[in-house]
């Protein structure tokens, strides 16, 4: 009888206990980010708390489903992958302008309706333009990626953005504690603790921060035990066309940020993304973002903490993050868990999000050791890109002058990064012109960790992008 074949670990299934555990360490770093978009649009419109909560349980329940829709994925949805879904940040500053205006949340549900569908029609455009996207631009991207979200672990460490105590020497003392738990269990701990270290030092940072006073459990007696979101529950959707347009470019940009995810995960997965697969995945995004505009939230991509995590732990199971958002649906089903959840201190999240941000960063370095950089322009690709990708990320109010459409695409550093990292590429490498000097023509095989192994790149005069 022939053997069945091995199973790729992205498909394998852990046991029920490690299942849960590495799937609640994912919902423990995306949560802060996913409740922040409804939060900060909700905030900005003055809405009521009743208002404010209902739109974070809806948007934790469409997190979930747009989890389990990417990674599980049927018929031509979903990229199977180990993908963590979330509101995309891009879409925060023209939602605030829709919102704060005369169309109020009607027109944001139109208008992110509207180009949850474009998404899935240009899906497969996207598909096909893979080959633009090398190792060259993939690890470019990747390393801005998570050089854009250390302001994100900064202003948790300090207390998070708004905090009366902001910048206490005692929440960076809490971070810094998480912080050293992780590398710990990383470093000295056993195989199963080392892979969620993370959670193992966010579960230490709460036992801490309980009985020194920074978590307040106040919401979790205010909120309902049973909470679920109905359709069009702020009024049926009107569709104005400058909020429309609007949002199209935020699908655009959202497309650009999540192939490079898709990439980077498949890079670290080891089942590279192919033009099939990514449509696949970015078609999962545009119908995720159909039903967040029917189900009262907003336009959803994969997040970039969560890649982060990928790498770390080295966890590969795609359904780790299915069980994770099931966790998100049960949370968004039971709002008394999620305000549980909430009660967890910036300062926790800040220390564990420096390791995972930085581990985003430094798979991108992996990357681009891929890449020859001798006698060729992919030096100038990577400098400029990054460059320009964080400008934004240190002087936030550099475009304040431009056009909206502009801020929009310029605003987020990742996606101002990937469009120019994409630009370059294709000026220095595949327009026809002047071509770098030659490299010399024998072939030097040099072990990218230094001596013997298996990690080899053959240094020959043509180009490697």
């Amino acid at each position: 009888m022939a053997a069945s074949p091995p199973v790729h670990p992205v498909d394998e299934v852990p046991p029920v206990a490690q299942l849960g555990a590495f799937g609640l360490q994912h919902v423990l770093a995306m949560y802060a980010g996913a409740v922040a978009v409804p939060l900060i649009v909700g905030g900005a419109m003055g809405l009521s708390a009743a208002d404010l909560a209902y739109l974070i349980t809806a948007d934790l329940l469409m997190c979930g489903i747009a989890t389990l829709i990417q990674c599980v994925g049927f018929w031509r949805f979903g990229i199977r992958l180990p993908i963590m879904q979330g509101c995309t940040f891009a879409a925060v500053a023209p939602m605030v302008m829709i919102g704060t205006g005369s169309g109020g949340l009607p027109a944001i549900y139109g208008s992110v309706i509207v180009s949850g569908v474009a998404m899935t029609l240009l899906a497969p455009v996207f598909g096909k333009l893979l080959r633009f996207f090398p190792p060259l631009v993939t690890g470019t991207v990747i390393l801005i990626i998570g050089l854009s979200l250390m302001p994100v672990a900064g202003n948790w460490v300090a207390g998070g953005t708004g905090a009366e105590d902001f910048g206490r020497p005692a929440n960076i003392a809490l971070a810094a504690f998480v912080l050293v738990v992780v590398l710990v269990a990383q470093r000295f701990g056993p195989p199963l603790l080392s892979r969620i270290a993370v959670l193992a030092g966010i579960a230490a940072g709460v036992a801490v921060a309980v009985p020194l006073g920074f978590t307040d459990f106040s919401g979790v007696g205010q909120a309902d035990w049973i909470g679920v979101s109905t359709p069009f529950h702020f009024g049926l959707p009107t569709f104005e066309t400058g909020a429309i347009i609007s949002m199209l470019i935020v699908a655009l940009v959202c497309m650009t940020e999540t192939s490079g995810d898709f990439i980077a995960v498949g890079e670290m997965t080891g089942r590279k993304v192919d033009p099939r697969g990514l449509a696949d995945g970015l078609r999962a995004d545009g119908l995720s973002t159909v039903l967040g505009g029917v189900f009262n939230t907003f336009p959803y991509t994969a997040f970039a903490q969560n890649v982060g995590l990928v790498g770390m732990t080295r966890v590969r199971s795609r359904w780790v993050v299915a069980a994770a958002g099931g966790m998100l649906v049960l949370l968004g089903l039971l709002p008394k868990l999620g305000a549980v959840v909430a009660a967890i201190p910036a300062p926790v999240l800040g220390g564990a999000g420096l390791v995972m941000f930085g581990t985003v960063a430094a798979s991108g370095l992996r990357t681009l050791a891929q890449v020859e950089f001798r006698d060729n322009h992919n030096l100038t690709v990577v400098a400029i890109s990054v460059a320009v990708g964080l400008l934004p990320v240190g002087v936030p109010t550099v475009y304040d002058q431009f056009p909206d459409w502009f801020q929009t695409v310029m605003h987020s550093g990742i996606s101002a990064g990937c469009v120019t990292a994409i630009v370059l590429n294709l000026l220095f490498n595949h327009l026809p012109g002047r071509s770098p000097a030659a490299a010399p023509e024998a072939s030097v095989p040099v072990d990218l960790a230094g001596g013997p192994g298996e990690n080899t790149v053959e240094q020959t005069g043509e180009k490697q992008v």
